[in-house]
């Protein structure tokens, strides 16, 4: 991945951030509120959003290290995963009907995101958290996916 690359998914990434953002702090919202919505799939929701959060961090150390090529892989793992991960929140919170089809696409995009952030858990504090947030948010699709 080159210079150029690496910016054009950042911006990428912000738009993202952006979004996903504004749509965390709604759910925040709506659970101190006690506004129902999301209340089936709560976990889920908050899974997915936590993806997006560990994933914001992971990707602002890879551009903190921008020399470092070896963190490549780990930065375009999770530029994919991010966008899966907040249309799995959006989805989960609708209780959408595509939900079940969807769950078996996001675990395949976080289980690549953490098997290449894996890689760097033992040096990086922020790909190890993303890792585990990938795991976890796996686990919670397939527990979904089960009651389907």
């Amino acid at each position: 991945m080159n210079r150029r690359e690496m910016l054009i998914g950042a911006g990428a990434g912000l738009a993202a951030l952006f979004t996903s953002n504004a749509f965390a702090i709604s759910h925040e919202k709506g659970k101190k509120t006690g506004h129902g919505y999301a209340k089936k799939f709560e976990n889920l929701v908050d899974s997915g959003l936590n993806c997006l959060k560990k994933g914001e961090a992971c990707i602002q150390h890879c551009l903190a290290h921008f020399g470092d090529t070896s963190l490549a892989e780990c930065a375009a793992s999770v530029q994919e995963m991010m966008p899966v991960c907040a249309t799995l929140a959006k989805l989960a919170s609708y209780e959408s009907k595509h939900l079940k089809d969807y769950l078996q696409f996001c675990i395949k995009v976080c289980n690549d995101c953490e098997k290449a952030c894996r890689v760097h858990e033992a040096t990086h504090v922020p790909c190890k958290e993303c890792a585990d947030a990938c795991a976890n948010c796996a686990k919670q699709c397939e527990k979904v996916l089960a009651t389907l």
